[in-house]
């Protein structure tokens, strides 16, 4: 079914609630870890630093908009909003901030509050 939808999405990454918005190219690196109730959009990559090995540590409740690059040996914390066609090279570790940009920097304190779904809702909303 993932090569049909255009999704490479390995087991144990993504935590309970994940939101697939809709079909279309999402990579994730098999060394990624990503929390509950994430929202992720079409042509997304999450991917490994140069050594193939340190992949994104994303926490809870994280929208990742359309065509965000998330890579390297870094941590997003909960919460945030990451804008579409951003490129997140860095660490974010304060809580409910939205980025956004090339590469991205916090751009509002709004974060994803609103946009998110939980487990308990329809991922359509």
């Amino acid at each position: 079914m993932s090569v049909h939808l255009g999704f490479s999405i390995p087991i144990n990454v993504f935590g309970p609630g994940l939101c697939i918005a809709h079909r279309g190219t999402i990579i994730i690196n098999k060394n990624a870890r990503v929390g509950e109730n994430c929202r992720i959009h079409a042509c997304t990559n999450i991917g490994s630093s140069q050594d193939g090995i340190s992949a994104p540590q994303i926490g809870n409740n994280v929208y990742i908009g359309p065509g965000a690059k998330i890579f390297g040996n870094i941590v997003i914390a909960d919460n945030i909003a990451i804008g579409a066609n951003s490129v997140v090279n860095k660490s974010f570790y304060e809580k409910g901030i939205s980025i956004a940009g090339i590469p991205a920097k916090k751009i509002s304190t709004k974060g994803s509050d609103g946009i998110i779904v939980t487990a308990t809702q329809n991922c359509k909303k």
